[in-house]
């Protein structure tokens, strides 16, 4: 199925929570879950929220333009791909900012932008807010 720069994507079917997932599994295991309902249970189920760089959801495709296979429920969508003469170009140039005494944040935006097809700044670096002085963020 692959003609070379391919990526594949497999219809799961529905989406499903993982709260849901997590009770299904111990049941599954034999065990109860320990909650309001059932206090004496076996295993509690802790809902603790996002930690950092943890994702409600994953976007699979950067173009979003996937098509039919010969198999029903496997997509594939052609993504752009840099050479690897284009890529070994912007890799040097990023050697030549960290060189010269580090990454301007501007220069960084404009290089990435530049190397990914799609890409969209968000305001953060390596896990910093650019609210910071952007010499505090260590991108290495």
């Amino acid at each position: 199925m692959a003609s070379g720069g391919d990526v594949f994507l497999l219809d799961m079917g529905e989406p499903v929570k993982i709260i849901d997932l997590a009770r299904r599994m111990i049941e599954l295991s034999g065990l109860t879950v320990k909650d309001q309902d059932n206090p004496d249970g076996d295993i509690e189920v802790v809902v603790t929220g996002l930690r950092p760089g943890e994702k409600l959801y994953e976007e699979l495709l950067i173009a979003g333009n996937s098509v039919l296979t010969a198999h029903p429920r496997i997509f594939k969508s052609h993504e752009y791909l840099l050479s690897l003469v284009e890529l070994k170009e912007y890799l040097k140039i990023l050697e030549l900012m960290i060189a010269e005494g580090g990454c301007d944040i501007d220069k960084l935006k404009t290089l990435v932008k530049s190397m990914v097809n799609g890409y969209q700044f968000n305001g953060r670096v390596n896990g910093f807010s650019l609210a910071t002085k952007p010499s505090d963020v260590n991108l290495l």
